[in-house]
């Protein structure tokens, strides 16, 4: 019985968050979270006063601390999760071009996402934060893990088309980037509209929703790198996240969950530079 790496695609195996309360900071209590406070009305100035620009909250430190939260509490167990459940998949004879295979590796992700999050800020809360709400935290992973098992359930069909066209391994690189980034953020959307604990979808969160997917899209990319099968000598991630032959099942989980922690942190940190303040998920 061979073992499945993390892409044996058409020859046989794949992404959220609190920091300080300042607005967001990593999923937690964050604009994709809570609907924007409308300011109380103030007493109307005996002179009219000059119009102040509302401060962007959080900055350039807030946003690294809520990447790094959420590599650490969502992203590494994203991938760790897939591959395990795609373990459980191969013991179970399913193919990595069936249907059930999808299934369970979409559910390893959910699960990976699910308790990677709630056990994260159970420990902050019991050693850092006394002030975080458990209640909102498990309703927000419920909507993050759902959009992670989007995300991983469209991972393995979207791999195997590309490897099917027999392009390069770029391409495939790409290509699983869009179409998981895609599948992630339909997810949050749908979420927004079936969780009534959630925010209902406008435009500003819309546009939250859209730059996490981005960072998450990077994540499952870098996942494509842990396929050692698939134009090996194209593959310049196989040094570092490749999924060999000799690998055990455990070691092939922590490279996985090592791949989406890295794809993400680097495509997130990219948003964190270039996006204007006030702009991105995070802030």
């Amino acid at each position: 019985m061979f073992r499945l790496t993390a892409s044996r695609v058409a020859l046989n195996g794949r992404g959220t968050f609190r920091a300080p309360v300042v607005q967001n900071c990593a999923f937690h209590a964050s604009p994709l979270l809570k609907e924007d406070k409308k300011p109380e009305a103030a007493a109307e100035p005996a002179a009219a006063a000059e119009p102040v620009a509302e401060a962007p909250s959080g900055g350039m430190g807030a946003r690294f601390i809520s990447t790094g939260e959420v590599v650490v509490s969502k992203l590494f167990p994203a991938g760790f999760g897939w591959q395990g459940a795609s373990v459980i998949a191969d013991g179970m004879k399913y193919e990595a071009t069936e249907l059930p295979f999808f299934a369970i590796t979409g559910a390893g992700d959910f699960a990976g996402v699910l308790i990677g999050h709630t056990t994260f800020y159970g420990l902050k809360k019991a050693v850092v934060d006394p002030s975080i709400d458990m209640g909102e935290t498990v309703g927000s992973g419920v909507w993050l893990a759902s959009a992670a098992f989007c995300s991983g359930f469209a991972w393995q069909p979207i791999v195997n088309f590309w490897q099917g066209m027999n392009v390069d391994f770029n391409t495939v690189f790409l290509g699983t980037w869009a179409g998981c980034g895609v599948a992630f953020y339909t997810g949050l959307r749908i979420g927004r509209v079936l969780m009534p604990w959630m925010p209902s979808g406008d435009y500003r969160n819309l546009k939250n929703d859209a730059s996490l997917s981005a960072a998450i899209g990077g994540a499952t990319a870098v996942f494509v790198g842990t396929d050692t099968a698939y134009n090996p000598d194209q593959n310049w991630l196989r040094p570092v996240v490749g999924i060999e032959d000799g690998d055990s099942d455990i070691v092939g989980m922590v490279k996985a969950g090592s791949s989406t922690a890295l794809g993400f942190a680097a495509s997130q940190s990219v948003l964190n530079v270039v996006y204007p303040a006030g702009k991105l998920w995070n802030d």
